[in-house]
């Protein structure tokens, strides 16, 4: 059995409500996390992701200044100095199927609705470190593959015959070294 080793990894914790920050950072340092980083909205947040390169982003939607979408956007800028291939999870109180998609095509990697419980985050967070999604490049997204599982209903001609020739690589990071088996 693979478990993960969260002292190993740095996380980086954004909303606006100092409350749910609380929440979710006493909830990471019960899985073990010692390195969580918090911002109060998307703008600082950006700014500390450059700064501390953390191995997880868990962001909220509805922020002043820079909403979780518009984070995402800029942190998945393939021309970015930091890491766009970091894991994103987004936190919301809205679980529409609209923002679900806005959020996913945005190149969120995982979802997660308001109010939040521990099995729930250590879910999505154990989805980001055990099962990597591979990277998209096309002219329109860089971001983890949308697509959940296979699917032949697409026929349009953007298409991908083989998910390897659209793959961008994958840098390595401190989340193999969080795998402990």
């Amino acid at each position: 059995m693979i478990r993960v080793d969260f002292t190993k990894l740095r996380l980086l914790v954004v909303d606006d409500n100092a409350y749910m920050r609380r929440i979710v950072r006493t909830l990471l340092h019960g899985f073990g996390a010692r390195e969580v980083y918090e911002a109060e909205n998307g703008a600082v947040g950006l700014e500390l992701f450059g700064a501390q390169l953390p191995d997880v982003v868990i962001v909220d939607w509805l922020m002043p200044k820079m909403d979780g979408v518009e984070m995402t956007r800029a942190i998945r800028r393939p021309e970015s100095a930091a890491n766009p291939y970091v894991p994103i999870i987004m936190l919301t109180g809205h679980s529409e199927k609209s923002r679900v998609l806005r959020a996913r095509d945005a190149g969120v990697t995982e979802f997660l609705c308001k109010p939040i419980s521990a099995k729930a985050l250590h879910q999505r967070l154990l989805n980001c470190v055990l099962n990597p999604r591979p990277f998209i490049r096309t002219r329109d997204y860089f971001g983890p593959d949308r697509r959940r599982g296979p699917s032949s209903a697409y026929t349009g001609e953007e298409r991908r015959i083989n998910i390897e020739d659209t793959m961008a690589d994958v840098p390595v990071t401190r989340l193999r070294d969080a795998l402990i088996s």
